[in-house]
């Protein structure tokens, strides 16, 4: 499992907010129909699953460097398009215990290729079993300070329920979804800037969530929703230096 904090160094760490359930975020309203929810809906339909199939990649582009795949998984919970996330568990040893994240990890070298890897882990962790028909395909990647590339796998599970997902608790300590339209509220949007080496560096945080979100798992969001709505989101970080391999 891949979270923010392999990205950089800051003292951002996921902030709590009440007890397990769906924490879809303020301003989730799956009842209201608005032009707004009517946009988020429409991004699960068929006609545009196809068209968005069609920009996306495939699996072979992460190159020869160590890769990694997480699962960047789409849902809809009581017909309010969601995303799925985690938090990892704080009794893991290591850098990433107690972050956001997506699920996924390094690439085994049993895996035919980082779909598989993303599916193998988000089984792994969250007891899903799911299909390649369900992967869209493979969102721009991320190469990361390590050395490793990190490549977002996206995926639509269609209509959950977060509260029936049985998680491992030796890796993962809640699962809970985000509304997209949670995205879309500029009050729920923080960023963090550094400079390194003379360029000055944006990264994206979102708040008012149930745990903040943050690093490597906020910049995939807001790489998401450039991609899924080009013309109405308005991206944290866009025309501003987001380079990760520092």
């Amino acid at each position: 499992m891949l979270s923010g904090r392999s990205v950089l160094a800051l003292a951002l760490r996921p902030r709590a907010a009440g007890s397990r359930g769906s924490g879809q975020g303020e301003g989730a309203m799956p009842g209201v129909r608005s032009p707004l929810g009517e946009l988020l809906r429409s991004c699960l339909s068929r006609e545009s699953e196809g068209r968005f199939r069609a920009r996306l990649g495939q699996p072979g582009g992460e190159g020869s460097a160590p890769a990694a795949g997480v699962l960047v998984p789409l849902c809809s919970v009581r017909g309010d398009p969601s995303l799925l996330l985690t938090l990892r568990s704080s009794k893991l040893a290591g850098r990433h215990q107690g972050d956001v994240s997506f699920p996924g990890g390094k690439r085994d070298s049993s895996d035919p290729d980082i779909i598989h890897t993303a599916l193998r882990e988000t089984h792994e962790e969250l007891g899903l079993k799911l299909s390649r028909e369900c992967v869209w395909g493979t969102l721009r990647s991320y190469p990361e300070r390590s050395g490793m590339t990190v490549v977002p796998v996206l995926a639509n599970l269609g209509p959950i329920d977060p509260e029936e997902i049985r998680p491992n608790p030796s890796e993962v300590e809640d699962v809970f979804v985000i509304s997209l339209q949670h995205f879309f509220n500029e009050e729920n949007h923080r960023y963090t800037t550094f400079r390194h080496q003379g360029h000055l560096y944006k990264l994206p945080v979102f708040i008012n969530a149930k745990y903040k979100v943050w690093g490597l798992t906020a910049l995939m969001i807001d790489g998401l929703l450039c991609f899924l709505f080009p013309a109405n989101y308005h991206s944290l970080t866009r025309g501003s230096r987001t380079k990760l391999d520092l």
